[in-house]
């Protein structure tokens, strides 16, 4: 969404806590796998979930980085989106052949593409490990070692697991830490590239459409999971429907929800509305203009950079929606409402509020000290002003020297310049572009300037009283850190190299090392270390007050959403549950064929052979956020109906609270899905496969 993207690290604050949310409306909810409310379903739609039915859809689902696939034949074929799929579709590429704008398709085996650096991963196993994660924790215990005594917890039981099973093992904190399960997965290490719509069709209507409805995308793609170097046996697939959906039909979503914050006090969403996400926002627009301007500097450039332009604004889109919700009095006074039911309902049960009744108070001292702390965090820890690969370079050479052992912690450095400020897939030296460097330097200097002023400390500091631009350029034309062999010395030389050297990047890194680690320390003990301890008690308060049956906050694990075909009332109009692909070609003659509503060769040249009848899109009431992107939707027999790639603009607030009266899903259909492989991409086989 589209949403695959939105895992968004807010710059404060955005900590990846579980938390109950109240008791659910409608179909509101994200449901782990061992904690689906079966009761309520069977009572209002009549249908009984089994554990088979349960355990065949969690073996069926595949787990991308930020998203969800489904595996839909028992060779090991993974369906998921076109988007999800684009960063393969990239990586694949080459100048001579753009997979991006022309697509892939391989119909035979031996055509599919190995993707280097892509592991998937399959939930195997769930294990409450509540009790261990707790044992060191002791009455009466510091916030800092109660939290540093569960993470060693947690560290002990991933690695014995690890050891014991083979599999990537992984504890997860649920309900805001009143409980903690082992997912245990299988990893696929051998994952092949078998079909990507073109740029076009798999994101038809570019970013004016994204978060909209109707929609017309194919935002498809496949890939095939492979052991031994043969396609992998997977018995436990996703069959397709023959006959697809219809409107008011009960199905569900199986699929790996991001960080939701449902269960933010209202001192917290008042903190995100008016300090987080406006400074997220004016951070990735400052991104997205220096990934225009770079790619408008040439064709090649403009190819390189689509996906990251894409990510971008599309978190753009997602962040200042978001924004939107927390600005609507309405929904903020339902979030204050169920805020005080709650700490009322807490005070009618003395020893739980006494126990856990000062947590609102903790979160809204924590909030405070954020607040104080903002600009040296985003501007030296984040360096959201040095938005550069050689930077990043230099802190990861200047990290070690100052504090051994602990190259990985925080503080962090920026994103980084473009897809391979981590380098290349499979490992290896980043490439890097000077001018692009000095561009992103100019754009990212210059944001500082802007949010901080240029008499303020860190602007003269980071500056050193030259302009962004001219600070960019000397930065730049100055480092030595472009030579392999100069990083490898600084590396080896330790602290003593690291002092020695008169490159201006380490120079900067190591100026401002030591306060960037003792400002992240102040974070870690004044916010971080408190909400961690703070946050959980409330989850306790509303398992006191309302028992199991409230569901966890989203956590980018495995979880299932339940829901209903259904359009909805936008401006007065109703918006219809399907579009068709007749609604495609007709959108794109409303437009004159011009981008982003332009049509793929291919699909031109079959529109006669085509249904054009066939529904192409839908959307359901399924509960979800980003990290869905790619999740079946199945009916009551585990059937693929449909395939989520994005939500309506009415969504975004849904990482903090969910309307079912707009709150839509947006799914390619799965008819749509085998028209177009059959008679646009003459993908004969996969059709076969897919049908059984």
């Amino acid at each position: 969404m589209n949403m695959k993207r939105l895992l968004v690290a807010l710059p404060v604050c955005a900590l990846a806590l579980a938390a109950y949310t109240a008791v659910p409306r409608a179909e509101e909810g994200f449901w782990p796998y061992n904690n689906v409310p079966r009761a309520a379903i069977k009572k209002k739609y009549g249908f009984q979930i089994t554990d088979a039915w349960l355990k065949h859809l969690q073996l069926a689902t595949i787990k991308f980085r930020g998203g969800t696939g489904s595996i839909v034949s028992p060779d090991g074929l993974v369906l998921t989106n076109h988007h999800i799929a684009l960063g393969s579709l990239q990586r694949l590429s080459t100048p001579e052949k753009d997979l991006v704008k022309d697509g892939f398709v391989a119909l035979t085996r031996d055509q599919e593409l190995k993707v280097p650096g892509l592991t998937l991963n399959v939930l195997q196993e769930i294990k409450d490990v509540t009790e261990e994660v707790n044992r060191g924790v002791t009455p009466g215990i510091k916030a800092a070692d109660a939290v540093a005594a569960r993470q060693k917890a947690i560290e002990a039981i991933q690695e014995e697991s690890l050891k014991a099973t083979g599999m990537q093992s992984e504890v997860v904190s649920l309900y805001a830490g009143a409980v903690y399960n082992l997912y245990r997965y299988k990893t696929y290490n051998d994952v092949r590239l078998v079909f990507g719509a073109e740029y076009q069709t798999g994101f038809y209507g570019g970013d004016p459409d994204n978060f909209t409805y109707p929609r017309f995308n194919l935002d498809v793609g496949l890939f095939r999971l492979y052991e031994d170097g043969k396609p992998a046996s997977t018995p436990n697939y996703l069959r397709w429907s023959r006959a697809g959906s219809k409107e008011g039909e009960l199905v569900f979503t199986t699929g790996h929800p991001g960080a939701t914050q449902r269960l933010n006090t209202f001192a917290h969403l008042l903190y995100r509305r008016d300090v987080a996400l406006p400074f997220s926002i004016a951070r990735n627009a400052m991104r997205e203009a220096a990934i225009k301007k770079w790619a408008a500097l040439g064709p090649e450039n403009a190819r390189r950079a689509k996906g990251e332009l894409f990510g971008v604004q599309n978190s753009l889109k997602n962040q200042r929606h978001q924004l939107k919700g927390l600005q609507d009095p309405a929904l903020l006074a339902k979030k204050e409402a169920e805020e005080k039911r709650l700490r009322e309902g807490l005070a009618k049960i003395p020893q739980k509020q006494q126990e856990l009744g000062d947590a609102w108070q903790l979160i809204e001292q924590s909030l405070q000290a954020a607040r104080q702390l903002d600009a040296e965090r985003n501007f030296i820890v984040d360096a959201a002003g040095l938005n550069s690969q050689l930077f990043t370079l230099a802190r990861s050479l200047v990290r070690p020297a100052y504090s051994p052992g602990k190259a990985s912690d925080e503080p962090r450095g920026p994103r980084g310049g473009g897809p391979a400020a981590g380098g290349r897939p499979g490992g290896g030296e980043p490439e890097i572009d000077l001018e692009r460097e000095k561009l992103n330097l100019t754009e990212s200097l210059t944001f500082m300037v802007e949010q901080l002023g240029a008499d303020h400390a860190i602007t003269k500091r980071i500056l050193s009283g030259a302009t962004p631009a001219a600070r960019a350029a000397e930065l730049v034309g100055k480092t030595r850190l472009t030579d392999p062999e100069i990083r490898n010395l600084l590396r080896a030389g330790g602290r003593g190299a690291i002092d020695a050297s008169t490159d201006p990047f380490i120079v900067l890194a190591r100026s401002l090392e030591p306060d960037a680690q003792a400002i992240a320390k102040k974070y870690e003990e004044q916010v971080t270390t408190v909400q961690a301890a703070a946050y959980p008690k409330i989850g306790q308060a509303v398992f006191a007050v309302y028992g199991p049956s409230a569901y966890p906050d989203a956590t980018g694990t495995l979880r299932l959403s339940y829901g209903t075909v259904k359009g909805y009332m936008e401006n007065g109009r109703k918006v219809p549950p399907y579009t068709t692909i007749a609604g495609l070609y007709q959108r794109a003659a409303e437009h004159g064929n011009q981008p982003p509503y332009d049509l793929a060769p291919r699909w031109v040249e079959a529109k006669a052979a085509l249904n054009l009848k066939t529904p192409l899109n839908l959307v359901t009431t399924n509960d979800i956020v980003g990290g869905n992107s790619g999740s079946a939707v199945v009916n009551r027999k585990g059937e693929v109906v449909g395939l989520i790639f994005d939500g309506n603009l009415q969504m975004l607030p849904g990482y903090f609270i969910y309307e079912e009266s707009v709150n839509r899903a947006v799914s390619v259909d799965s008819r749509a899905i085998l028209e177009a492989l059959e008679k646009v991409y003459k993908a004969t086989e996969l059709v076969k496969e897919i049908r059984g």
